[in-house]
């Protein structure tokens, strides 16, 4: 079967990306798929081409209801009927209800989205029965996992209705996961032997930098986006009243900023939401559920005002910039005092849940002081390779813009590796720092640690040094974490092969927070990919919003920014010209 007339056709494109093409062939052959894509690769064109290819209707299956609405747009403006694509949830009213079960009965409706809550109600099981399903696809299929960083019970219960539904290919998708929250979430479906496939989790087009956080911060950040002014962003914060009080201060500074959070009654939260958009604001800042929702291409910076829980949800909010491709800043402000804060508000929680979230923090912690490349620190979490100095986006990171002076370290990796060995892989990098710092505590004492020869080996050295070596030891695979012991560290062979023939190993420093002034912060802007005639792509982007206002779509539903790009570089003149301008379809 030929996919590509229909991609061109549907979506205006003349090639898939990444994994896509192997993607929909997978799920065309009706087979139980699994997608492991990072957000921007182009998860959601992996069943909407099949849905709309295949007879039948295609249930999918997610939690945000945000970003269920925009793909519904977002499918309705490229097909003539309406009813192409549906949502099936709590909002709906009675004659609304209907009208969707109307469509799906005559073979309108190709794509109904549904929060998994809904799909629980007997009267839509029952409907669904009757109806030609074509898949399942479950989106955010990390929220299964109780180990991944967006646990939802409600999706415990989906391999059951599915059953009760049809006997019909099962489609899971996620764009974070970890190995843990990848078996947890086959096993959970049901679908151990679906194919897998795998796409990197590098974004290179994204800038990541952390930058200390001082009283100053909410100055920091306005001169950062007074800087982009125009640009799409997204802040996020912690607390709804943070959310407040910086979009107050945005607006006060003259930024177009909008607040997103629970809060807010739901008509203000949509009427927010579209503003951003339609482009009628800038800045949405918002906490942390909400982003996730958004589902705009051309977000150009993202901030976290306060440091996320897990490296997990840190990579999917980041991703909600560049997804076109374009520049994407990634802006994290760091103070181990927001590390503190987030264990506090753990502690009411079970113990092993409390686990869990202190190993996650811990990580969190490693990527924000860490001194290397902050790419290849960040995949290395998720279980990939990347070449600092060679790979694609190794140049992104202010790490890798302002290097820190290394040093040789083969002794302290020497005593490090030896201390993991000789505790026998019985601590976690806090309790192996104190043992070789010498700093007693009861757990290191119940196990007579404190006696040992090496004890204190490294005091001449402080703990912020050893943890740093730690974490660079950690990434080029001499030692592990067993993320199911809560951390514990352990020898890797890699490690045991060091020990035995010990050769030259480089370390930079961490960064020490407390201790760097705010004046000599030097930030460094990647370029962004400029088209040929800026004047003409200001004008078009002005008459895509006239024409997107006219329509009540989101501009970038009429012509994503790539293609305005495309535009200003060919200048077509005629309708054939212009259907062969990347993104550009038929319809």
């Amino acid at each position: 079967m030929d996919i590509y007339p229909p991609l061109k056709k549907y979506f205006g494109f003349t090639q898939f990306k990444g994994l896509q093409e192997v993607v929909i062939k997978s799920i065309l052959q009706k087979k139980d798929t699994f997608v492991i894509m990072p957000t921007g690769g182009g998860k959601s064109l992996c069943y909407q081409l099949p849905a709309l290819m295949n007879p039948g209707t295609a249930i999918v299956i997610s939690p945000l209801i945000a970003l269920m609405k925009n793909q519904v747009d977002a499918i309705r403006g490229i097909s003539e009927h309406e009813g192409v694509a549906h949502v099936l949830n709590s909002s709906l009213n009675k004659s609304e209800v209907a009208q969707v079960k109307s469509d799906i009965e005559s073979g309108i409706t190709k794509l109904l989205y549904v929060a998994p809550e809904s799909l629980i109600k007997e009267e839509y099981v029952n409907f669904l029965k009757q109806q030609t399903i074509s898949f399942v696809a479950i989106d955010e299929a990390h929220c299964i996992s109780e180990w991944g960083h967006d646990f939802r019970p409600e999706y415990r219960n989906l391999k059951h209705i599915i059953e009760q539904i049809d006997n019909v290919p099962v489609i899971g998708l996620t764009a974070t996961a970890t190995e843990k929250v990848q078996e947890d979430i086959l096993k959970t479906l049901g679908i151990s032997d679906a194919t897998t496939f795998k796409a990197s989790f590098n974004r290179p087009n994204l800038f990541y930098e952390v930058r200390p956080k001082t009283k100053d911060v909410e100055k920091d950040i306005i001169r950062f986006v007074k800087q982009r002014t125009g640009k799409s962003g997204i802040i996020y914060c912690l607390s709804r009243k943070k959310v407040e009080e910086i979009s107050q201060v945005l607006q006060v500074n003259n930024i177009k900023a909008v607040p997103y959070h629970a809060g807010l009654d739901a008509k203000t939260r949509v009427k927010h939401q579209d503003m951003f958009l339609m482009e009628d604001c800038d800045v949405v800042v918002a906490t942390i559920a909400f982003g996730m929702g958004i589902d705009k291409p051309d977000v150009r910076f993202v901030i976290h005002h306060d440091i996320p829980k897990s490296l997990e949800s840190y990579y999917q909010e980041t991703g909600r910039a560049g997804r076109d491709d374009g520049e994407g800043y990634c802006l994290a402000f760091y103070a181990y005092k927001d590390i503190e804060k987030l264990e506090k508000f753990m502690a009411s929680k079970p113990i092993a849940e409390q686990e869990i979230g202190h190993a996650l923090l811990q990580e969190v912690v490693g990527y924000a002081e860490t001194s290397m490349s902050r790419r290849k620190y960040l995949l290395h979490y998720f279980g990939e390779e990347f070449d600092e100095l060679n790979g694609d986006g190794a140049e992104m990171d202010d790490n890798t813009k302002n290097p820190k002076k290394k040093h040789e370290a083969k002794e302290d990796v020497i005593k490090l590796l030896s201390v993991v060995r000789d505790t026998r892989d019985k601590y976690k990098s806090k309790d192996i720092v104190n043992a070789i710092t010498g700093k007693e505590n009861a757990l290191l004492n119940s196990h007579k640690t404190n006696l040992k020869p090496f004890f204190g080996c490294g005091k001449d050295k402080d703990a912020s040094y050893w943890m740093a070596l730690l974490r660079q030891v950690l990434v080029v695979n001499f030692i592990r974490k067993e993320i199911e012991q809560y951390g514990v560290v352990k020898l890797t062979k890699e490690g045991e092969k060091y020990l035995a023939d010990p050769s030259s190993f480089m370390m930079t420093e961490d960064h020490k927070y407390s201790q760097e002034a705010t004046a000599d912060i030097i930030t460094n802007e990647p370029s962004s990919g400029v088209s040929a005639d800026e004047k003409l792509v200001r004008f078009l982007k002005d008459l895509r919003k006239k024409v997107a206002v006219k329509q009540g779509v989101p501009p970038f539903a009429v012509f994503q920014d790539p293609s305005l790009d495309d535009m200003a570089l060919k200048y077509p003149i005629t309708l054939e010209e212009l259907s062969k301008v990347h993104g550009v379809g038929e319809g």
